[in-house]
């Protein structure tokens, strides 16, 4: 079966696609006769007035008319242009972009395939995740131990006092580092977008089994589970290498999937298996940089035990 490419109004090629694919999307007024259209075998691009019978764009009434005239007359301008009922006062262009479409527009759609993201995939995110909320943490971590420090120093007090005011600090900078992470997490798990920042740069969601938007407690729920997928060796997360709809521990759990982010919508075809050049960027700097302090850390090593020695 042939494999066809199309280009939309800013010329931008798509493709490939099945012929049952661009019926659908002229059916539903995403491409018109003016699309230029291209399969192997032709010399070059052709509007997809050219190709209607081919494609069996247009059926006909009855097997006695010929549409073929008006197939010409669309093609070489001639023909009547249609108006819509509802916008008969507007002026319509061929070349008019398109109206924006977002994955994360709230509507789930089902019934078409669904692309699970891979591990490597949730890794890069979870890196670009990992800096972000590393980033605000420890600021917001600076700014309370000084303050609460300086506040320390002016009260005066023995060293007992001393030690545990600094133990406190420390209990609070924690609570309110597992917070942050776990507002972050959750509320952009529960947002429109239904993705991390990280997921969004590499282009992953997280839904329910169903297709659907987490809630913000679920989302909490799914953040702490990933804490204990952590605790037990990161076994939880390497199960999103194995599992079938690549579930790691914390989605059993909350009953999540992270899926890629047209999963769910009316664009399923527009989903990605491969990793994608934000992940392959991601994961190299990341590989390098853990080489680096593998080397630095070996450096270390082999220096104290000459010393040593």
């Amino acid at each position: 079966m042939s494999q066809w490419y199309y280009a939309d109004a800013q010329r931008e090629r798509h493709g490939p696609v099945e012929a049952g694919i661009l019926r659908g999307k002229f059916r539903q007024n995403e491409l018109d006769l003016s699309t230029l259209v291209w399969r192997e075998g032709m010399d070059q691009w052709q509007p997809l007035s050219a190709m209607a019978e081919e494609l069996q764009l247009i059926e006909k009434a009855s097997p006695g008319i010929d549409l073929r005239a008006d197939y010409v007359a669309i093609e070489n301008g001639t023909a009547a242009t249609p108006i819509s009922l509802q916008k008969a006062d507007e002026t319509h262009s061929p070349y008019t972009a398109p109206a924006s479409i977002s994955p994360g527009d709230g509507t789930v759609v089902g019934g078409g395939e669904v692309v699970y993201a891979g591990f490597w995939k949730r890794v890069a995110a979870y890196c670009i995740d990992s800096v972000i909320v590393g980033m605000v943490g420890g600021v917001i971590a600076m700014v309370i131990g000084m303050v609460l420090g300086l506040g320390m120093a002016g009260i005066g007090g023995g060293s007992d006092a001393m030690g545990a005011g600094f133990i406190m600090i420390q209990l609070l900078t924690n609570v309110l580092s597992i917070a942050l992470a776990a507002a972050y997490y959750a509320g952009f798990h529960a947002s429109a977008g239904k993705a991390t920042l990280g997921k969004m740069a590499v282009g992953i969601k997280v839904v329910r089994t169903d297709g659907e938007r987490i809630s913000i407690a679920r989302g909490i729920g799914r953040y702490f589970a990933a804490m204990l997928s952590g605790l037990i060796l990161c076994i939880g997360f390497v199960m999103a290498a194995f599992t079938e709809r690549k579930q790691g521990l914390h989605d059993l759990i909350c009953d999540t999937l992270v899926v890629d982010k047209w999963a769910f919508t009316d664009h399923p075809e527009w989903q990605q298996r491969g990793l994608g050049t934000v992940t392959i960027v991601i994961l190299s700097i990341f590989g390098l940089l853990m080489a680096v302090v593998i080397v630095a850390l070996l450096a270390m090593i082999g220096i104290a035990a000459s010393q040593f020695s």
